[in-house]
C-alpha cells in the first residue's frame, strides 16, 4: 500500500506538467488574448488604461497616444495605435518574449509554486484562490455529502423494492429532479425563501453575515448553514437522480447473480446478504463515480449557483478570466482543479480497497 501511494503520487508530477503544456499552448493559440483586449478598449474608448502584469508595478497607458494608418502590428484592431505603444502593451503582459522562454518560465514558476499576479486584479493568483476557495469548498463538500447520504440509501431500498408502488413514485421524483436544471430550481427557491416574490427566511448573498467576526460559536455555525441552505439544496435537488439510479441498477445487477442465490439457500437473512455480500460488490461501481461527481459538484456545477446566490468562488474566478484572457488566473485555476482530481482519483483507489479488500492495486504493473 505505501509503495502504490507514493507511486501514484509521483504520477501526478508529469501528468500537472502534461495538462499544463497542453493548455498552455492551446490558450496561447486562441484568438482575443489580453494584448488584443487591451488594444480593443483603447481603439473603442480612447480613454487611459490601467494595466497589471506579474512583479511589475501599476503603469498607465497614455490617452493621447499618436495615431498612424500604417502600423506593421500583428494585431487585428491595432493598425491606429503607435507601435511602441503596442509594443509597450506586449511588455506589459510579458508577450514581448517568445513562445518556448513564456513557456519555460511559467514552469520553472509553478516549480517554486508561483503563479505570479492577475492581469486585471491588484492580487496575487495564490492570494486569489485562497480567498475563493472557502466558497467552492463549501458548495461542493456538503453537497457531495449530502447527495451520497440520499442517494444511496434511496438508491438500495429501490433495488430492494423493486416495482413497488415506492419504486415507482420515488423514480417519478427522481425523474423530475433530473429533468429539471439545476439554475432553475435556484431560481425557485430565490422567488419563494429568499425575498423575490413570497418568504425571505434565507440570505441572498455572500458566504456568511457581515456581524459573522462577532457572533459566538455556535451563532456562526447558524449563520453559516443558514447562508448554504439554499444553493446546497438546488444543487442537492439537481444531482442525486443519477448516484440514486446507479446505485439501484448496481444492486438490481448484483442481487440476481448466482452467489446470492447460494447465500440465501443457506438460510442468511435479507440483511446479511444485503449488507455482507451485495453491498461490497455494489458499491464499486459507486465508489467509482465518487471523483467525477466530487469535481462536478466542486467546480462546473457551482458556477451558475454561485452567479444566482452571489458567492464568490473557484468558479466564478475561473469563468471570468477565461472570458478575460487572465492567463495566471486561468493556469493558477487549472492548476488547482487538476491537482485536486488527481488527489480525488487516488482516494478514490483506497476507498476501493476499503471496500472490498481483495483488491490490490499494489500488485498490478502501472
Amino acid at each position: 500500500m505505501p509503495i502504490y501511494i507514493l507511486r501514484r503520487l509521483l504520477l501526478i508530477i508529469p501528468t500537472l506538467l502534461g495538462i499544463l503544456t497542453i493548455n498552455f499552448f492551446i490558450i496561447q493559440a486562441a484568438p482575443g488574448g489580453p494584448v488584443e483586449q487591451m488594444i480593443a478598449r483603447l481603439e473603442s474608448t480612447g480613454e487611459s488604461a490601467t494595466v497589471r502584469v506579474a512583479g511589475s508595478d501599476r503603469a498607465e497607458l497614455k490617452q493621447n497616444m499618436p495615431r498612424i494608418s500604417s502600423s506593421n502590428s500583428n494585431y487585428r484592431g491595432a493598425q491606429g495605435l503607435d507601435p511602441e505603444l503596442v509594443k509597450e502593451i506586449e511588455k506589459l503582459y510579458g508577450f514581448d518574449q517568445p513562445l518556448y522562454k513564456r513557456y519555460f518560465k511559467l514552469v520553472g514558476d509553478y516549480l517554486r509554486f508561483d503563479f505570479g499576479e492577475s492581469f486585471y486584479r491588484d492580487k496575487k493568483v495564490v492570494d486569489l484562490l485562497i480567498e475563493k476557495l472557502p466558497v467552492s469548498i463549501s458548495l461542493g463538500f456538503w453537497s457531495t455529502l449530502i447527495i451520497y447520504l440520499i442517494s444511496i440509501p434511496l438508491g438500495i431500498a429501490k433495488a430492494v423494492r423493486h416495482g413497488s408502488r415506492f419504486d415507482v413514485w420515488s423514480s417519478t421524483v427522481v425523474i423530475l429532479g433530473n429533468a429539471i436544471p439545476v439554475f432553475l430550481f435556484a431560481v425557485i427557491l430565490v422567488i419563494l425563501f429568499a425575498g423575490g416574490t413570497y418568504l425571505s427566511w434565507f440570505p441572498l448573498r455572500g458566504l456568511t453575515s457581515i456581524n459573522f467576526s462577532e457572533l459566538s460559536l455556535g451563532g456562526k455555525i447558524i449563520d453559516y448553514f443558514h447562508h448554504l441552505a439554499l444553493p446546497i439544496t438546488a444543487m442537492v435537488i439537481g444531482g442525486f437522480a443519477t448516484l440514486t439510479m446507479l446505485t439501484k441498477n448496481s444492486f438490481l445487477d448484483e442481487i440476481g447473480k448466482q452467489y446470492v442465490i447460494t447465500a440465501r439457500a443457506k438460510g442468511l437473512s435479507r440483511n446479511q446478504v444485503l449488507y455482507g455480500h451485495v453491498f461490497r460488490n455494489a458499491m464499486l461501481i459507486i465508489v467509482a463515480g465518487f471523483p467525477a461527481a466530487f469535481i462536478s459538484m466542486f467546480f462546473a456545477g457551482s458556477l451558475l449557483i454561485e452567479v444566482i446566490f452571489s458567492l464568490d468562488g473557484l468558479g466564478l474566478l475561473g469563468f471570468e478570466a477565461t472570458i478575460g484572457r487572465d492567463y495566471p488566473v486561468m493556469f493558477g485555476t487549472l492548476y488547482l482543479f487538476t491537482l485536486i482530481g488527481l488527489i480525488t482519483n487516488l482516494i478514490s483507489d483506497l476507498c476501493y480497497m476499503l471496500v472490498d479488500p481483495r483488491i490490490d492495486f499494489e500488485t498490478r504493473n502501472f
